[in-house]
């Protein structure tokens, strides 16, 4: 699979196999084509043939029906190659921007030490409570982000001396109408590559935690 700048493409066995079958589709209707034709001649009354006006003006018909054939199927190539290419370039920018996916497993920054992330709000919170645990249950960090509005609410917590980047669990809990009520946390992770599909379609977007979808991601950026 080839790697460049970070953008795998594993399109290349399908778009051989696309200009197989395309190749295939031109020589069937020249074949098409040229057995009208054969069979246009063979059916004229020879005692009152077809005047060769008539007979080119068919021949020019079934030539402009493959020649609009053959533009459409070419009009077709040429929108998916720039579609791969445009998805190829939004893809390449992507590379190591950072990005909020559904987990609550998190990593902190390997310069700044910090773990940020969003808490999703279906509705008004009195109070969101996020504790971080480390990699054996225990609670290493725990803090409060006040009464918050519907919507989204970004948090970052800062690693203490001493404690290793990766490995931490992280729960938020928002109290509504005096009920605490878990709720759902994007993590901040740095893009590493990103994996392309046939013609770009499918893309896949590789973080340390794995691979996600980019209808998984709920933020780009800070």
């Amino acid at each position: 699979m080839a790697d460049v700048n970070g953008v795998n493409n594993q399109g290349n066995v399908y778009t051989d196999l696309n200009k197989t079958e395309e190749t295939k589709k031109t020589d069937s209707q020249s074949d098409m084509f040229m057995e009208l034709m054969i069979a246009n001649l063979r059916n004229q009354d020879p005692t009152s043939p077809a005047e060769t006006s008539e007979f080119m003006n068919q021949i020019s018909d079934m030539t402009m029906v493959e020649g609009i054939t053959n533009l459409n199927t070419s009009m077709e190539s040429l929108t998916s190659s720039l579609l791969s290419s445009q998805t190829a370039l939004q893809a390449s920018s992507m590379v190591g921007q950072k990005v909020y996916v559904e987990s609550d497993q998190a990593r902190a920054d390997s310069t700044s030490g910090i773990i940020d992330g969003v808490v999703e709000l279906e509705t008004s919170a009195s109070d969101v409570q996020v504790s971080v645990f480390d990699d054996v249950g225990s609670l290493v960090g725990q803090f409060s982000l006040g009464a918050q509005a519907k919507g989204d609410a970004n948090f970052d917590w800062q690693l203490e001396e001493g404690m290793k980047l990766g490995g931490y669990r992280i729960e938020a809990t928002a109290t509504i109408d005096g009920e605490p009520t878990s709720v759902p946390v994007f993590v901040g992770m740095n893009v590493n590559s990103v994996t392309l599909g046939q013609n770009g379609v499918g893309m896949k977007v590789n973080v340390d935690g794995g691979s996600v979808s980019l209808d998984e991601i709920k933020q780009i950026g800070q």
